[in-house]
């Protein structure tokens, strides 16, 4: 599913990035250690840590994109830090419950590792 596709069904906006980047997988989390711990590379970062880290979290990792959820303003700085490190920044009004769940039904997989 691309970064397009992903904007549409969660009702959110591309901050930055590229838009036909295509995702399979997702991680949703507010711990950046559990990021670490399990994610992999290029899957979507789904959290609601509205910071810098996120984004260095994402980059340390190899994911390709970050959706933040219950949106209120994303800073400027985070936006322009995502653009140097080629990361690509969504944001969604709703809830990281509601939005894992809208993207699961249309398809877009979890981690294959669960946190053990």
């Amino acid at each position: 599913m691309t970064i397009e596709e992903i904007a549409r069904i969660v009702e959110g906006e591309i901050l930055c990035g590229n838009k036909d980047l295509n995702i399979e997988r997702a991680v949703a989390t507010d711990l950046m250690s559990d990021v670490l711990a399990f994610a992999e590379p290029n899957v979507l970062l789904i959290t609601g840590l509205h910071s810098p880290q996120a984004v260095r979290t994402a980059m340390v990792v190899g994911i390709p994109a970050v959706l933040f959820v219950r949106k209120r303003d994303i800073p400027e700085t985070i936006v322009n830090f995502a653009k140097e490190c080629n990361i690509t920044v969504l944001a969604t009004n709703l809830s990281m419950f509601e939005t894992c769940g809208r993207l699961y039904m249309n398809g877009l997989k979890p981690v294959r590792r669960a946190i053990e």
